[in-house]
């Protein structure tokens, strides 16, 4: 074989690694793609059950106290996304239940997502959920969930602002029950009302959709 030809059999050779590697490069970031959850757009979400405002509200401010005793007020709400749930530690079914999706829930997010994203159960019971019985309750779910709770003029202040009543049901002596939403409310990182996601709660559609809420929202 000459030298010329040598050359060309090395040029063509050289042709070939290179669109072999682009094709790699290409079918990767393809399967890539098609593995991430597709961004929603918001009637796509609102037909998912997120319903997100256009423009998030001033929630206002607060004075309220976590499981651990320490102030909860709005700076707690600051840098990091916040999944809010109103409940009560005495609560037979859509509490528990409801706080074992929220942990299958950031259990299932990675990357940043997991990193700034909190959860927090805001009692409606204050009567009873003191901040040692929420210490009790609320890392059973997960540790990393905060309890807060509060005086009940204060916690309802709270809850309006977040468009979440609630109301005790009146006649059932000391066992009483509580009547809330089981929403889940979204806190963007400026510690505004960004929206909720409307029960009854499902894994796949609350994953994709609170992706989307947070892509949208940052671009």
């Amino acid at each position: 074989m000459t030298e010329a030809a040598r050359r060309q059999r090395r040029g063509i050779q050289w042709t070939v690694a290179v669109v072999v590697l682009f094709m790699v490069v290409v079918v990767a970031g393809f399967v890539h793609r098609i593995g991430l959850p597709r961004i929603m757009s918001e009637p796509e979400m609102k037909a998912n059950g997120a319903y997100m405002f256009e423009t998030p509200r001033d929630i206002g401010e607060f004075a309220l106290v976590d499981q651990a005793g320490k102030p909860f007020t709005p700076a707690r709400l600051e840098g990091h996304w916040t999944l809010v749930f109103f409940g009560f530690t005495y609560c037979p079914d859509i509490c528990p239940t409801t706080m074992s999706f929220l942990n299958d829930f950031v259990g299932e997010l990675e990357g940043t997502e997991a990193a700034d994203t909190q959860v927090v159960m805001v009692s409606v019971d204050p009567a009873r959920d003191t901040p040692e019985q929420l210490a009790q309750y609320v890392p059973y779910f997960n540790p990393a969930f905060v309890g807060v709770t509060g005086e009940f003029l204060d916690l309802h202040r709270f809850a309006t602002a977040l468009n979440t009543p609630f109301r005790k049901v009146p006649g059932q002596g000391e066992n009483y029950q509580v009547d809330h939403s089981a929403n889940v409310v979204l806190i963007n990182p400026r510690g505004d009302y960004h929206g909720f996601f409307k029960a009854p709660l499902d894994l796949a559609k609350m994953k994709v959709t609170y992706r989307s809420a947070r892509y949208l929202w940052d671009h």
